[in-house]
């Protein structure tokens, strides 16, 4: 067997690999778009074609129309987007001081606090939920955004993450900042927080779609109309008592998880680099 020939028989078995994980790839693809096509198809189209497929069935935007005026979705975007802009705001501001201590100061107790954070990634959210309850009652912050958003504020991950791009900052960035004269806060704001911007994109993206989409939590918190996020209202809408109408209800859905949808669309490179930049395994 000549060499050209045995190279070609070695090529052949890790061609096929790969073209079997390309099929993988695209099969599961495929099986996790499914749900979605199936409502973006319900939502334009009128009821009687939910549950079958036809090219020539007509477009409409009447099942937008009726799940808008058939529930407070105004109130739940405007519940949704103070609630994620709250948690946010509050998180960037306690993560960044927190990282910014863990990776720069010398106190007693630091290796262990520390620590302690790091365990906090290990406990999911749910297994506080009675906890957390008890205490927002006895603060009278149930249905309240801010009883929604307060479990949340401090963020172990983000200290982590943040610790983890501080330190791996130069500290002679830190000597000529104070030979600038500037003090640890302006040093953290001048230096740190501009290095550290793709992090801060990253865990701003995470974030904003965790609790966008969160719903257990505010279930169990919130009461009223005045607090529900999109997540609770549409679970509300969808339970009807005299049957269920998938086209309107797969409008609702759309209406909800559009702006997700659109933004990771819309800032898709931005998203992608800003991970790759991060570090985020």
């Amino acid at each position: 067997m000549s060499a050209a020939a045995h190279g070609r028989s070695a090529m052949e078995p890790a061609g096929i690999a790969r073209a079997l994980d390309t099929l993988g790839a695209w099969v599961l693809a495929i099986l996790w778009f499914l749900p979605l096509i199936y409502a973006v198809w319900t939502a334009f189209h009128p009821t009687e074609y939910s549950a079958r497929f036809d090219l020539a069935a007509p477009l409409t935007l009447k099942n937008f129309a009726d799940a808008w005026s058939a529930a407070p979705f105004a109130r739940y975007f405007l519940n949704t987007v103070l609630l994620v802009t709250m948690i946010l705001a509050v998180q960037l501001v306690l993560v960044t001081l927190a990282a910014y201590a863990f990776a720069r100061f010398e106190f007693f107790g630091r290796e262990v606090l520390f620590a302690l954070v790091l365990v906090q990634l290990m406990v999911m959210p749910d297994v506080l939920i009675v906890e957390n309850y008890q205490t927002l009652r006895r603060l009278g912050l149930i249905d309240t955004l801010l009883g929604i958003g307060l479990p949340y504020m401090a963020s172990a991950f983000g200290i982590f993450l943040l610790r983890q791009t501080f330190k791996s900052i130069p500290r002679e960035l830190d000597e000529a900042a104070r030979v600038e004269g500037c003090g640890f806060l302006k040093m953290l704001w001048l230096v740190y927080v501009p290095l550290a911007r793709p992090v801060y994109i990253a865990y701003g993206l995470v974030s904003i779609s965790y609790h966008w989409n969160n719903f257990l939590w505010p279930l169990i918190v919130t009461n009223s109309v005045t607090t529900r996020p999109l997540t609770v209202g549409l679970s509300i809408f969808a339970a009807v008592d005299q049957g269920i109408d998938w086209a309107i209800i797969c409008a609702a859905t759309l209406m909800t998880s559009g702006p997700l949808l659109i933004a990771f669309l819309l800032f898709q490179r931005q998203f992608v680099q800003s991970f790759i930049r991060a570090g985020i395994r």
